[in-house]
């Protein structure tokens, strides 16, 4: 199984399964790969959380230990009411279901795309995650 197929399978399996949760999986992946692109790539969102005060949670993702928990409030704190507001838009759900959504799955998505401890280069990052989308989509 590669490792695409793995994420894939954990992000489903986050919410619980069925039609319905994958529909949203990937619209709200949709709404969150929007963000990153608008915000200037995966290093930058994980330098605006590392500069709001998250740079332990985000080191752990990357790193080769266990991932630090996030809540939904310190997500929408680092990334802000408006960008949540707008992914929530773009994925037709509930603005609260993003925070806790989006902080339960950005530290999965960002451990499984940093497999050896580094950020890759940031177009490489963003093919994962564009693979990972279409399998989710698919």
């Amino acid at each position: 199984m590669s490792l695409l197929d793995q994420l894939a399978g954990q992000v489903l399996g986050s919410l619980g399964g069925g039609q319905q949760a994958e529909g949203q999986q990937g619209n709200l992946l949709s709404g969150v790969m929007a963000m990153i692109d608008n915000a200037g790539g995966v290093p930058a969102v994980l330098e605006q959380l590392k500069n709001s005060g998250l740079a332990d949670q985000v080191m752990s993702w990357i790193g080769t230990g266990a991932n630090q928990a996030i809540s939904g409030s310190q997500l929408e704190a680092a990334l802000g009411s408006d960008q949540l507001q707008q992914i929530a838009g773009q994925a037709g759900i509930d603005p609260s279901q993003v925070s806790s959504g989006l902080a339960h799955l950005l530290p999965q998505i960002i451990d499984q795309l940093t497999p050896h401890g580094e950020v890759p280069a940031d177009g490489l990052l963003a093919q994962g995650l564009n693979l990972l989308k279409g399998r989710l989509a698919g």
